[in-house]
């Protein structure tokens, strides 16, 4: 690995101190959501292009955050509300007068409005891929819900609504009901109402009516049909997190309301927790008390902004380390493929490259036409200077005064900052970058690059990648094609269906199969790139078995590029390519393979791949993610790889897993989740995922999993049922997927610091896990979770220590004096295998020093896990699993009511029996004294 030098952390404190001199600006700038004196900045709602220009909708966001704010700001307590707004436009609707954007989009967005695609068409939605306590990645709106004040009935006020699922974003707690669960037996044998808090009141309704709740139950199981309809007026006061509706609820449920034997997300991923502990204990409450006095907050003020016509800069190093490693040909490679296919039409697109030194190449042009992009093509530069010194603030000046030639101002513009070079002098541009209101994309290449580039993309909402100095890495074009509009239009965006490359030796072949999902075809392109000489002998098969030959594609011999667009639709199916290297060395081959969406009428498979943190310090490990839907469906049983190169090095592939164990919190939800810790050195790393899927496996989700407002199906008022109207569910209209699909994306680039030279020491112990279950059987309690590794996910732990006890407090305050449970017979297995663990909790049923007694007496123990390794490192605790001790086997928990009519029929029974035993005893005894009295009567007549 090449070494920064001593200069490095010395800029780096220079850099450091320049971003907190300019610290006032950050919150306006690319920062997110910011908390000052008590108001939220920043937040911004984007709306999709999709949905059709209404007026209505912005007026509606407006009430529904206004009401939101005030209705925050008392259920924190005084602590937080709303202060400003912004409401990101899409571009095509006519009314003008919106201000330009600087760095916002629909990428960035908190909250999107856009039509469902899914299974609930207007259910409230938060995405939550992380666990609890931590923020999710936005809240999703239809504009039916925002529109139709006809659903109000079962969601509540929109307001009430955004609270509920801003404290999934911003908090990290979940749902406190069960749509699954709906019903629970509790620690005293009693059937109750999967709610939070127990004090919300309510009836069981059967078919025809009103019902007894005995009369749902059979066997441990409820009747179908049978529900609980709550009552429109209640005292209790809590809680948002299960039914914000209802008017009487003002609060999240905490330590004294909270349910924790309700089998809910909630208690389950945030080990009994009240959502009031998790969100006082969160970053935004350290440093905001309530606010003095009585008054309210002042309404939120709002921004209304709207993207113009894109504008695109590309700012390339042209300095002499760019003729290392092929990085020019790569760069002419990758910047050719983006112009030709990837940038979108009606786009302005200019050129500026750098050493120690600015230059523009190209002033901006409008791309309309192929001859447009051809253009732009030829400005593209073809050979390094003699410079091997860089200047990235040059590079970018000249860009800024390339988009400044539209209209003088360089908002809402885009800079792809392509550099090898390790500037020191960055921080110097920084307040320009600032102000610019432009969005920087980095793209750094090879170990020498300067630490901070990444700052510039950060600051300003841009992503960033690295590409490594591997000869066949594809992370190049892999990062361009990533780079998109930043629109939110799916339908209009390239989807990446291929990306590999291999170093071939001569007279070898590349050989593989692209599938081509019926979701995508329009606009396809095959690009083949090569090392040296001409092309190689390209051979391509559609699933027709029509032949394409290399004299078919549009070839480069300049860049080493050789394209293949397919008119109209392509084929659905196998499509499969042969390069032959007719060279007569070794050389790396690569093939990348877009597509677009081949109807509006359907939305294409997608896979969005990121990581929890771009930046840390070893050894904590990287939480690797990718997103795999169809429109808003998790796609299911998808085949999800990883891999990561690092700078230095091979590349690591990892299995993705959508399990709910491990990295992964929520099962089936179409985020596959895995640790990746296997750090080779010091520095930057680039992932990539690709995503394959089996036609003969189910594909969809037939709901969404995961965090959204409760829909109530009625209420009860004065007597009466007032069932709401039914929630509109869209059907999948899934067309058979013959064949499958394959999905490739750039997941950027993260780094590591502090990577111990050579082989080092164990430090990585078992992952915690998440998922521990217990299930009362008989006299024996049944645990079960998934296996963690050795290493978090990864091989075989070596033992378990499983505590249990009859206090939630004890085991969660005091896990290691904790009654141990005996599991010298419980051998781990592999990671990710389900285990089973049964026990008999004797010391509680039969030791009567730990028997509860009392009126609220508690039938319930509470179980906690962790897992150790070899060398004694342990997992952190794991969620705490509870089971009820007294259910009978086989039968239905008796409630109070039919206690008494058993006992009733078993004293009737028991009088009867007496009476009948009288009644024989005195029969028998009259007939015994009827024949003594005839043979006495015979005596004396003889």
């Amino acid at each position: 690995m090449t070494q920064r030098g001593n200069a490095g952390p010395i800029c780096d404190l220079k850099f450091v101190t320049l971003l907190l001199a300019l610290s006032s600006e950050l919150p306006f700038l690319g920062a997110g959501v910011q908390l000052q004196d008590n108001g939220y900045n920043g937040l911004l709602i984007a709306i999709n292009p999709q949905v059709p220009e209404n007026q209505n909708l912005i007026s509606n966001i407006k009430e529904m955050i206004t009401e939101a704010s005030f209705y925050l700001f008392n259920a924190t307590k005084r602590r937080v509300f709303f202060r400003n707004i912004k409401i990101l436009i899409p571009a095509t609707w006519k009314a003008n007068n919106y201000s330009k954007v600087k760095q916002e989009s629909y990428e960035k967005a908190n909250v999107i409005v856009t039509d469902w695609y899914g299974a609930h068409g207007d259910d409230p939605y938060t995405l939550q891929h992380r666990g609890c306590g931590k923020e999710g990645k936005y809240i999703r709106f239809t504009p039916n819900f925002l529109l139709n004040d006809n659903l109000t009935a079962g969601y509540g006020s929109r307001g009430r609504v955004f609270v509920h699922e801003w404290a999934h974003l911003r908090w990290g707690v979940f749902d406190e009901y069960n749509n699954d669960k709906p019903f629970y037996i509790n620690g005293q044998n009693q059937i109750k109402v999967t709610r939070c808090s127990s004090d919300i009141t309510g009836i069981f309704v059967c078919e025809k009516g009103p019902c007894p709740q005995e009369n749902c139950i059979i066997s441990k199981l409820f009747k179908e049909g049978c529900t609980f309809i709550y009552n429109s007026t209640q005292n209790a006061t809590a809680s948002i997190m299960f039914m914000q509706s209802l008017s009487s609820v003002v609060e999240f449920c905490n330590a004294s309301t909270h349910n924790q034997e309700a089998p809910n997300l909630q208690n389950q991923l945030c080990s009994l927790r009240s959502a009031w502990d998790v969100i006082i204990d969160s970053t935004d409450f350290h440093h905001s008390f309530p606010m003095n006095g009585t008054e309210l907050p002042p309404p939120p003020t709002f921004s209304l902004v709207q993207a113009g016509v894109k504008v695109v800069c590309l700012v390339l190093d042209v300095s002499s380390k760019m003729a290392k490693a092929d990085r020019l040909l790569q760069l002419q490679q990758a910047a050719e493929f983006y112009l030709m296919q990837i940038v979108e039409i009606h786009t302005f697109v200019g050129i500026a490259s750098f050493d120690s030194k600015g230059e523009i190449r190209a002033q901006l042009h409008q791309i309309n036409s192929d001859d447009d992009r051809k253009l732009l093509v030829s400005y593209l530069p073809t050979t390094v200077t003699a410079k091997a010194e860089v200047s990235i603030c040059s590079g970018l000046k000249k860009g800024f005064e390339v988009v400044e030639k539209l209209n003088g101002k360089t908002y809402g513009s885009v800079m792809i900052l392509v550099t090898s070079g390790d500037d020191k002098l960055i921080g110097n541009c920084l307040p320009t970058v600032l102000s610019s209101g432009s969005t920087i994309h980095s793209i750094a290449l090879g170990s020498s690059a300067v630490p901070n580039l990444e700052e510039l993309s950060h600051l300003t909402g841009g992503l960033k990648f690295f590409v490594p100095d591997i000869s066949d890495s594809n992370s190049m074009i892999d990062a361009f094609s990533r780079i998109s509009s930043g629109t939110g239009d799916i339908f209009q965006q390239h989807i990446q269906l291929e990306s590999t490359g291999e170093n071939v030796k001569a007279h070898h072949q590349l050989k593989n199969t692209v599938t081509m999902d019926n979701s995508v075809g329009n606009d396809t392109v095959f690009l083949v790139t090569w090392q040296t000489s001409g092309p190689p002998e390209i051979i391509l098969f559609d699933p027709d078995g029509r032949k394409y030959y290399t004299n078919n594609f549009v070839t480069n011999l300049t860049f080493r590029t050789a394209s293949l667009w397919i008119p109209g639709t392509a084929k659905a199916g196998h499509w499969t390519y042969t390069l032959n290297n007719t060279h007569h060395s070794l050389q790396a081959l690569k093939v990348t393979v877009t597509s677009r969406a081949s109807s509006l009428a359907v939305p294409p498979v997608t896979v969005e791949a990121f990581v929890e943190r771009d930046s840390l310090h070893f050894p904590h490990p990287v939480m690797i993610y990718a997103n795999v839907r169809k429109g808003f469906y998790p796609i299911l049983n998808a085949t999800v790889t990883a891999t990561v190169e690092p700078e230095t090095g091979d590349p690591v592939t990892l299995r993705l897993l959508d399990d709910g164990a491990g990295a992964d919190v929520i099962k089936n939800d179409g985020i596959y989740s895995r640790y990746f810790f296997s750090f080779a050195v010091s520095g930057r790393y680039s992932l990539k995922v690709h995503a394959n899927h089996s036609p003969s496996i189910t594909t969809l989700a037939h709901s969404n999993p995961g965090s959204r407002a409760m829909y109530v199906p009625g209420y009860t008022a004065n007597g009466n049922i007032q069932m709401t109207a039914p929630r509109k569910s869209v059907g999948r209209n899934e067309e058979e997927q013959k064949w499958g699909f394959s999905r490739v994306s750039s997941g950027g680039s993260f780094s590591v610091l502090g990577v111990p030279a050579g082989p080092h020491p164990d430090v990585f112990p078992p992952c915690k896990i998440i998922d521990l279950e217990a299930v009362k059987v008989e006299e024996e309690v049944t645990l079960s979770w998934t296996a963690p590794g050795e290493d978090f996910d990864q091989g075989q732990a070596t033992s378990y220590e499983i505590r249990m006890s009859n206090t939630l407090q004890n085991i969660q305050d005091d896990f290691n004096n904790a009654i141990l449970v005996n599991t010298s017979k419980l051998n781990p297995q592999h990671a990710g295998t389900r285990e089973i663990f049964t026990f008999s909790p004797q010391i509680f049923t039969n030791g009567p020093e730990h028997q509860p007694n009392g009126e609220n007496e508690s039938h319930r123990i509470y179980v906690a896990i962790r897992a150790m390794d070899r060398n004694s490192l342990k997992s952190a605790i794991s969620n705490i699993a509870q089971a009820s001790l007294f259910i009978p086997p086989n039968s239905a928990p008796v409630s109070a009511r039919d206690y008494l009519i058993l006992k009733g029929v078993l004293t009737a029974m028991g009088l009867i029996g007496i009476i009948c035993l009288i009644i024989v005893v005195t029969h028998c005894t009259l007939n015994r004294k009827k024949r003594a009295n005839k043979e006495e009567n015979g005596t004396k007549l003889l």
